[in-house]
């Protein structure tokens, strides 16, 4: 079965981003590059997403994000699902944290139990077809709103599709954008790129 073996943003400044993503925790999680010269202009078509255990982690993990420079995009606070909010890194990549649970159960910490990869399609159900083409398994699936596809063993990350328009709303920015995504997904298998110009490379052992 295929999946995300690795996921790559390419930086504008390597040392900074370096810098940023080792305070938020996550510098073995994820890989960093020079950005291409293409050019990119507003929103770049994808967010990552952090779920911890409980609110006092998201707090934690946001708190973490924004001493090292991140921008609020939408604060934490309480929803009718749980408990969330959403920033953006100093090289542009927005990174939701939110958890189902309301209450505190233990003291506080900057772990995380999962990472989502969630690409916006301009057609998710062209998308979901494009990506059970490359041998990827549908685990969730909620007609042309949302699909998420299984994790292996292998990889810490998972995919799933969300409507542009959806996915920029949730995180708190307009839909509109051009240019690079800014990001390389690693494939265990051969290179493509898929419907929205995603681009999947072999992923490096």
């Amino acid at each position: 079965m295929n999946s995300i073996e690795s996921v790559t943003l390419e930086v504008a400044d390597l040392t900074a981003a370096t810098d940023f993503y080792t305070a938020f925790g996550l510098a073995t999680q994820i890989g960093l590059r020079p950005a291409s010269e293409e050019p990119t202009t507003g929103f770049r078509g994808f967010s990552l997403s952090l779920t911890a255990s409980q609110p006092a982690d998201v707090k934690a993990l946001i708190a973490a994000a924004l001493d090292a420079g991140a921008t609020p995009l939408k604060p934490v606070a309480k929803s009718f699902w749980g408990y969330g909010g959403v920033v953006q890194a100093p090289d542009g990549t927005i990174w939701k944290v939110a958890t189902s649970s309301k209450k505190d159960t233990a003291p506080a910490t900057r772990k995380f139990n999962e990472m989502v990869l969630l690409l916006g399609a301009t057609d998710v159900q062209e998308s979901k077809q494009f990506y059970i083409s490359q041998g990827l398994s549908v685990t969730k699936s909620f007609g042309s709103k949302y699909v998420e596809f299984a994790a292996t063993d292998s990889s810490p990350i998972k995919l799933a599709l969300y409507g542009r328009r959806a996915l920029a709303k949730d995180v708190g920015v307009p839909a509109d954008g051009t240019g690079s995504h800014r990001v390389v997904l690693g494939s265990p298998t051969a290179p493509f790129t898929d419907p929205d110009a995603f681009t999947w490379e072999p992923a490096r052992t």
